[in-house]
């Protein structure tokens, strides 16, 4: 199977990750405004295991080392096969309350609250289950991460209260999925073997994990984004049947948003084999970055913002950009 074997090509795939996890949410922006995020999600899903399936028969089951995908699945432990799975489970609820708020906030202000809250807990939780690099520099990287997450938050509130708009709703949501989503890696990662070449008996590879990962979002699904469709965070309750009335563009742009997430998170969990759990996870949950870009330069969420609004967003990604190269630096 295919492995990552320098820490230089780890950092590479954990920038594509950020990258890929900060730019899928655009293909909600790119359905119509009918499509309502919960119908958006079932075809997000499909995206992410179709994806999984798709590496693990390709990339997973060729080449010398490590373990093909189906020679891994017959000697796989169930605890480590349980393990992936309540990944995805935890994933999935988290990150259907993200999108939920995507929907409410905007995109600038729900990913760089919830996944900058996330990357925090993320980075303590592995590096804590696997203590590898230097943990000043490590954490001073996550320091002004958090500090940036303030600055956007006060941005937010700034602009909404200038509109009379302001609702703590979008936050408070984006703050649960960024709690939940900083556990769901560590799950994944202890599944799998630390050397990916030379797996341990009973342990995953990458890709039998991300298959996992994934069975365990789409079978929670029902459960997690049926409720959603039941009794809806915003909006009016959403009858199963509505899916099957989506347009092409509606499916294919959910689709495509699953899968673009789904290729981060394989390229990401390929990376931490050399990079650590707890570097690889918090350079790829450098999303935000990526994601308020996004947000404030081409979807002009800040647009009727007043200039200190604007100059607290800039010093916002200013101090993204440094964490990152400090987590980046940790690990050397």
């Amino acid at each position: 199977m295919f492995i990552v074997e320098t820490y230089t090509i780890a950092i590479a795939f954990c920038i594509i990750t950020m990258i890929c996890w900060g730019s899928w949410a655009n293909m909600q922006k790119l359905n119509s405004q009918s499509w309502r995020f919960e119908l958006f999600y079932w075809d997000y899903v499909i995206g992410i295991l179709f994806i999984a399936l798709i590496l693990a028969f390709t990339a997973g089951s060729s080449g010398s080392l490590g373990r093909p995908f189906l020679a891994d699945l017959a000697q796989a432990d169930s605890d480590n096969l349980g393990s992936a799975i309540l990944g995805g489970v935890l994933f999935n609820l988290a990150n259907i309350l993200l999108v939920a708020a995507i929907s409410i906030a905007g995109m600038s202000v729900a990913f760089p609250t919830g996944i900058g809250i996330a990357l925090i807990l993320g980075v303590i939780v592995n590096y804590l289950a696997r203590p590898e690099g230097d943990p000043l520099i490590l954490f001073s990287g996550v320091l002004l991460i958090a500090v940036a997450i303030v600055l956007n938050a006060n941005a937010y509130k700034r602009l909404n209260k200038a509109t009379s708009n302001f609702s703590m709703k979008g936050l408070i949501i984006a703050i649960i999925a960024g709690v939940l989503l900083g556990f769901f890696y560590k799950y994944v990662a202890i599944s799998m073997a630390p050397d990916p070449a030379h797996p341990l008996a009973g342990k995953l590879t990458p890709y039998t994990a991300l298959v996992f990962f994934a069975i365990g979002i789409f079978a929670s699904n029902f459960f997690f984004n049926g409720f959603i469709m039941y009794k809806p965070i915003a909006g009016a309750p959403i009858k199963w049947h509505a899916w099957f009335k989506g347009s092409f563009k509606d499916h294919t742009m959910g689709i495509i948003g699953g899968a673009i997430w789904c290729l981060g998170m394989a390229l990401n969990i390929l990376a931490a084999g050399k990079a650590s759990p707890a570097v690889s996870y918090g350079l790829g949950q450098g999303a935000t970055v990526i994601a308020a870009i996004w947000g404030i330069f081409i979807w002009k969420e800040f647009k009727n913002a007043d200039r200190s609004t604007n100059n607290q967003l800039y010093v916002m990604l200013a101090l993204y950009v440094a964490g990152i190269i400090l987590l980046i630096a940790a690990r050397n």
